[in-house]
């Protein structure tokens, strides 16, 4: 390959990766404490009602933790993961799912990602149509950590 099309196919690389983060939703006033907690007692809520222990964690949207909190008994792994999750979904602003995702269409690069863990379970927290934090949960399958989250979104009105 000619030094010349190696950086011709750079530069379309770059100009799609560049595309592509711009589809992403603007960034917006920080999640508030009264909010984190009621999306959190949505997501315990859910998790109780099917018999999950879950961690859920909240984070402002820069990823810094907003409120915590672990059910009885939920596996210790389950503390930072969720963490995680959340920090993934308000940083990157999509669901953790989307790398997930990405990975098992054989985008295996994106494993090298800082900060980017492709688990189910991190939602982003929107509101009027930007990114104000990220809720991540984690203890049950991953398709159940997502529905926990989604629930306790849907409980708090968004």
């Amino acid at each position: 390959m000619s030094v010349s099309r190696f950086i011709l196919g750079l530069g379309f690389m770059l100009f799609a990766a560049g595309a592509v983060a711009q589809d992403r939703p603007p960034y917006g006033q920080d999640v508030n404490l009264e909010l984190a907690k009621k999306i959190a007692a949505g997501a315990a809520a859910e998790s109780k009602k099917n018999g999950w222990r879950m961690a859920i964690a909240i984070v402002d949207n820069h990823g810094f933790l907003v409120y915590y909190e672990r059910m009885d008994d939920t596996q210790t792994a389950s503390v930072q993961i969720a963490l995680d999750k959340a920090k993934t979904a308000a940083t990157f602003r999509r669901p953790s799912k989307a790398f997930e995702d990405g990975i098992k269409g054989g985008r295996v690069a994106l494993l090298g990602l800082s900060g980017a863990t492709p688990i189910e379970g991190g939602v982003p927290i929107m509101a009027g149509g930007k990114v104000i934090g990220g809720v991540g949960v984690s203890g049950a399958n991953s398709d159940q950590d997502a529905q926990a989250a989604m629930a306790g979104l849907k409980a708090a009105g968004l």
